[in-house]
């Protein structure tokens, strides 16, 4: 990793998260449709987990998880397996079915089996918001990374 793949990442990760937010939470609604509530949701799988949960603690794993955990995700796990298996095909759609996975984590992984919700939200309206949340997500996470100029120079990482 360089110093300038890692502000890549984190800045894709930054307007990734942005992209997500804005939708589920702004032009969704706006549109009649549901909702998303990520920082209640992490603030209640805190509590699940540890028994409580401090105030505040929801948003930084919300922003946490879109900055980095998501992104490096895309970089060291999805984009690797699909360049080693499908060479040819297409980042954006491997973008779709890396956001269908976050979606399927999110909702099937974390809000059913660590918080005890009802798989995918009990497919209510919000279950379909973040599916296109999470698919929104990963478009915009992998376009900044695979668009961002390959002239670049890169400074190699020091510690």
């Amino acid at each position: 990793m360089t110093r300038t793949n890692i502000w890549t990442v984190l800045t894709a990760g930054a307007l990734a998260t942005l992209a997500f937010d804005l939708f589920g939470q702004g032009l969704s609604p706006l549109l009649g449709y549901a909702k998303l509530a990520p920082v209640g949701l992490a603030q209640a799988t805190i509590k699940t987990v540890f028994g409580a949960a401090p105030k505040g603690i929801g948003d930084i794993v919300h922003i946490l998880n879109g900055l980095l955990i998501y992104s490096l995700g895309w970089v060291l796990v999805a984009r690797p397996i699909q360049q080693k298996f499908m060479p040819k095909l297409h980042w954006g759609i491997t973008a779709v079915v890396y956001g269908i996975g976050l979606w399927v984590f999110a909702l099937y992984g974390i809000a059913h089996l660590i918080a005890g919700n009802k798989p995918f939200l009990g497919w209510t309206g919000i279950t379909w918001v973040a599916l296109w949340g999470h698919i929104l997500y990963a478009v915009v996470l992998a376009a900044v990374i695979e668009l961002k100029p390959r002239t670049q120079a890169s400074t190699p990482l020091t510690v």
